[in-house]
C-alpha cells in the first residue's frame, strides 16, 4: 500500500523531486496501559516552495502528523511508515541530525503561542536563545537579527524587552512566526495558528505568514479545520478523516469538484451567506478516531453512498482526475 501511495502521488503531482515525502505513516500512543492508534494511514508529498493544506475534524490526526514530521511526538509513541525530508529519513535520525532537522529544516508555529513561550522570560530571550546557544551567534548580533525579524512581522523592536503577558494573542503569534523564521527553515509546519484570534487578526497573521513564506521560497504545511481558509492560502489541500488521508487536490478544484464523499459532505455542511436554509446540512453519525475506524473505508459507516464492499475491502489512495482519492466509487459518483 505504501508503494502504491508513493506512485500515485508522483503521478498526480507531476514533480518527482519533493522536499517532504510521507508514505503510510502510522502513529500509536500509549493510553490506559495499551497502545491506541491516532494516525492510521497518511501519505503526502510537499514540493519546495509549495503550501499544502491539511484539513480535518478535531481528533483526525492532523497535529500528530505535523509533530511526527518534527519528531515532537509524546513519550512512548510508536510510529510506522516513512517520512523523508530531502535525503533524510526523519524517523531514523540520531540526536545530532535531529537537532539539525529542527534548526534549518522544519520549524513549527503552534496553535497557542502563549503555551509555547516561557512566561518569565522576555521576548528577546525567546527569540535569541537558539541563535546564541545553538548557532553560536554573539548576543549583539542575535538581538539585531531578532529586532529585524520582528520588524518583518510588524512589531517594534521595543517588544524585545517585553514579557509575553504584555502582548496580545495576535502579537504573540507574530512572535512565534518570527521565532520560526529565525531558524531559516525550508518547511513551516503551521498548526492552526489563527484559531484563537479574531477574524481581523487572523487575516493579518495569515497575510504575514504567506508574504514571508513567498519571499523566502519556503514550503508550508498548513493545518486547519476550514476548507475555505485552506483554499485561500494553499496550493493544494489534503482532507483527513480518522487518521487517514481521503483526498488530495489542487485547492480550487477540491472546493468546486470534490472527489471523496467525505469532502463533499463537509462542503455541503457549510453555511452560505447567499442561500437561505431552514436547517444546515449535517454529516450523519459521529466522527471516528483512527483506533475505531472500520476495516474497509474509514468513512463507510457515515457515507450515504457506501456499499457492502466499501466496508469489507481495504481502500487505497490512488491517482484520479489530477488528484488523489481513497474511494472505490469515485469515478461512478463523479459521473453521476
Amino acid at each position: 500500500m505504501v508503494a502504491e501511495a508513493g506512485a500515485a502521488m508522483a503521478h498526480a503531482n507531476g514533480t518527482p523531486a519533493s522536499l517532504l515525502s510521507i508514505r503510510g505513516l502510522r502513529i500509536d500512543l500509549p493510553a490506559g496501559g495499551a497502545l491506541r492508534r491516532v494516525v492510521h494511514d497518511v501519505s503526502l508529498e510537499i514540493a519546495p516552495g509549495e503550501a499544502l493544506g491539511l484539513v480535518g475534524e478535531s481528533g483526525s490526526g492532523k497535529s500528530m502528523t505535523a509533530r511526527a514530521i518534527a519528531r515532537l511526538l509524546p513519550a512512548g509513541a510508536v510510529t510506522g511508515g516513512e517520512i523523508d525530508f530531502g535525503d533524510r529519513s526523519v524517523l531514523r535520525l540520531g540526536r545530532a541530525d535531529l537537532r539539525r532537522h529542527r534548526r534549518g529544516g522544519v520549524a513549527m508555529v503552534f496553535q497557542d503561542p502563549g503555551a509555547h513561550i516561557n512566561p518569565v522570560r522576555t521576548i528577546g530571550d525567546h527569540l535569541t536563545e537558539g541563535l546564541r546557544l545553538v548557532r553560536g551567534v554573539g548576543a549583539a548580533e542575535a538581538r539585531r537579527r531578532a529586532a529585524a525579524m520582528l520588524d518583518e512581522v510588524g512589531i517594534a523592536a521595543g517588544a524585545l524587552r517585553q514579557y509575553p503577558h504584555e502582548l496580545s494573542g495576535g502579537m504573540l503569534q507574530r512572535v512565534m512566526i518570527a521565532s520560526a523564521l529565525l531558524d531559516e527553515p525550508q518547511l513551516i509546519l503551521a498548526d492552526e495558528p489563527t484559531t484563537a484570534l479574531d477574524v481581523t487578526t487572523q487575516s493579518d497573521v495569515l497575510a504575514i505568514l504567506d508574504r514571508l513564506r513567498g519571499e523566502r521560497g519556503l514550503a508550508m504545511l498548513y493545518i486547519t479545520h476550514d476548507l475555505e481558509l485552506a483554499a485561500a492560502v494553499c496550493d493544494r489541500t489534503a482532507v483527513m478523516y480518522a487518521g487517514t488521508i481521503l483526498e488530495v487536490q489542487r485547492s480550487d478544484r477540491l472546493n468546486q469538484a470534490p472527489l471523496s464523499p467525505y469532502t463533499a459532505a463537509l462542503l455541503a455542511a457549510r453555511p452560505r451567506v447567499e442561500a437561505r436554509a431552514e436547517r444546515l446540512t449535517a454529516v450523519r453519525g459521529r466522527p471516528r478516531s483512527a483506533f475505531e475506524a472500520p476495516a474497509g473505508c474509514v468513512f463507510a459507516d457515515r457515507c450515504p453512498h457506501a456499499e457492502p464492499a466499501c466496508t469489507d475491502e481495504p481502500q487505497v489512495l490512488r491517482a484520479y482526475a489530477a488528484g488523489l482519492v481513497r474511494c472505490r466509487r469515485a469515478e461512478e459518483l463523479r459521473r453521476g
